[in-house]
């Protein structure tokens, strides 16, 4: 799979550009601001609906403007298949393959998967639990429709139960007949998707553990701990126990929303005690993880994109990146960067031919 072309209106600095790409390496350069991660994240919508920067889609609309649009041509199996998205100022996101309008954004996403690399990747670990379980929930929505409609359920249901105990606590009454129907729905919603997050980690964490000893060249030991209250305790009657708890806190103390993602290097706590160049490390492995098993999933392989890499590591890590690109392990890359005669010199070392696109204020330059 790969993208052919790509056309901007109104979105976030691009006032209307048109852009055709190779179908392996891709480079855009330009100074910070350019616009450079503007374009991957137009990628990121045409993949999967939405900013990976911005999660408010009317923030993405260029300065004065009322709308925008993204439109790309995409190359699967040998045929191509146009995506268009567009929204405008107080109404519904448009989102359609091929003229065929969506009728839930839901039926898109895994279809034209994308995995990117960017430098605020490092809120995976230096961030809470929540943003481990979504970027675990992502991948594992690209690769498993059925995961991502039980789990957009599972949230309807706790948000529903959640309100009910708030009405509870508000009115000083609780009727757990009312709170049942939510009781079941949440506990077996929350049993598909720990198994299918069980069988995930069972599948990615050697796979993860594999690319982080390449890239360390085995200088560290690393794990990833799935833990999920599902494992500890016998959850068939925890909501009903716990319910007076859940009344006076407004809020459902049990469920796979509170599962942990793990992350340790050495035995210990990786967001503790790794440095700065294991975390990165570990990010990157976290990625090139994704992306083999998004590939072994899906049976073609999906975007890369780097934004920014060149200037968020070190050399030993950009060359053992680019020694995977060179080997040709890696199908369509996007790579982002703000020098480029770093960007020339570094291809030409590993004999590698790219598309170089220059960007200067949401212009192409050439």
């Amino acid at each position: 799979m790969h993208l052919k072309n790509l056309r901007l209106l109104n979105f976030k600095n691009y006032e209307d550009v048109y852009i055709e790409f190779t179908s392996k390496i891709n480079c855009i350069v330009g100074e910070n601001g350019s616009g450079k991660t503007n374009m991957l994240d137009a990628m990121h919508y045409l993949s999967l609906t939405k900013s990976a920067i911005n999660s408010i889609d009317i923030q993405n609309i260029r300065h004065e403007s009322i709308f925008f649009t993204i439109k790309g041509t995409f190359n699967k199996s040998g045929r191509d298949h146009e995506i268009f998205c567009s929204l405008e100022k107080g109404k519904k996101k448009v989102f359609r393959q091929d003229n065929t309008e969506y009728e839930k954004l839901s039926e898109h996403i895994g279809q034209f998967p994308a995995v990117l690399i960017a430098p605020g990747d490092n809120e995976i670990i230096r961030d809470g639990n929540d943003i481990r379980r979504k970027y675990f929930d992502t991948i594992l929505a690209q690769i498993d429709h059925q995961y991502l409609l039980d789990l957009m359920d599972y949230n309807h249901n706790l948000r529903q139960r959640n309100s009910l105990l708030k009405f509870f606590r508000d009115n000083l009454s609780a009727d757990p007949d009312l709170i049942e129907p939510y009781n079941h729905n949440l506990l077996d919603l929350g049993q598909k998707i720990h198994q299918k997050r069980k069988n995930f980690a069972d599948r990615y964490f050697p796979v993860f553990e594999e690319k982080y000893a390449f890239i360390a060249e085995n200088k560290e030991k690393t794990t990833i701990s799935y833990v999920s209250q599902f494992d500890e305790i016998d959850y068939e009657n925890t909501l009903k126990t716990t319910l007076s708890h859940d009344i006076e806190a407004q809020r459902t103390s049990f469920g796979i929303h509170n599962d942990k993602w793990e992350l340790m290097i050495n035995g210990r706590r990786l967001k503790n005690f790794g440095s700065q160049g294991q975390q990165k490390t570990f990010v990157i492995a976290l990625k090139l993880a994704q992306y083999d098993i998004i590939k072994e999933e899906k049976g073609f392989a999906p975007l890369l994109l780097l934004d920014d890499i060149f200037d968020k590591l070190d050399d030993r890590r950009i060359h053992k990146l680019m020694g995977m690109v060179a080997a040709d392990y890696f199908s369509q890359i996007f790579i982002t960067d703000t020098r480029p005669e770093r960007t020339k010199s570094i291809l030409s070392s590993l004999s590698l031919e790219g598309n170089i696109v220059a960007i200067n204020d949401g212009k192409i330059i050439k």
